[in-house]
């Protein structure tokens, strides 16, 4: 069953959270899933995912009491996945956690038989939609985009491009997904 822990990366502005948003609306019933939510050193009210939102002394008293089942650094903030959020496996339910690519192998290494989802986007779409947000100057998202690494994925690591219709690629994402567990392609 460890498949149906889903550890779901990508570059900022290749639309995970709104991929997983539709992936979630779309999901079917006869599939149970949980959505993890992640503690993060981000104010409550900073947009984005629903989240735990924690200060930096906090999250590492978290740590030191090992709360959690996976924490990372990226972009200047502390992320982490309690336990209890990974304890829905047991019970046969698909767990899915927007992860970090930073953080992959060590991931992979305590789950190894996890499915790893990649989505992306081109450049051109990534550019446009980080522009968007308003957070960073052009120079910034230049070299934001320029510090991307090739990732080592594992080679059944599954591959979603999100440079066209949402809809498409969540719909894309949950077929492989079902297909994968040998579930019927059956709608809720």
């Amino acid at each position: 069953m460890n498949h149906r822990l889903v550890y779901i990366i990508g570059p900022s502005g290749a639309g995970k959270d709104s991929v997983l948003g539709k992936l979630r609306e779309a999901w079917p019933a006869h599939a149970p899933a949980h959505w993890a939510t992640r503690t993060i050193t981000r104010p409550a009210d900073a947009g984005g995912e629903q989240h735990e939102a924690v200060n930096a002394p906090t999250f590492q008293q978290l740590c030191q009491a090992q709360a959690f089942a996976m924490h990372w650094t990226a972009n200047g903030l502390s992320y982490g996945v309690r336990h209890e959020e990974l304890k829905q496996l047991s019970a046969g339910r698909w767990v899915f956690v927007n992860g970090s690519r930073a953080y992959l192998t060590d991931f992979l290494r305590q789950w190894p038989q996890a499915t790893v989802v990649q989505i992306s986007a081109s450049i051109e779409v990534l550019t446009k939609r980080l522009a968007a947000r308003g957070r960073e100057t052009q120079e910034a998202i230049a070299l934001r985009l320029s510090r991307a690494v090739p990732l080592q994925l594992p080679p059944d690591a599954l591959s979603i491009l999100n440079d066209g219709d949402l809809n498409d690629a969540a719909n894309a994402l949950r077929e492989s997904l079902l297909m994968r567990d040998g579930r019927p392609l059956k709608h809720s």
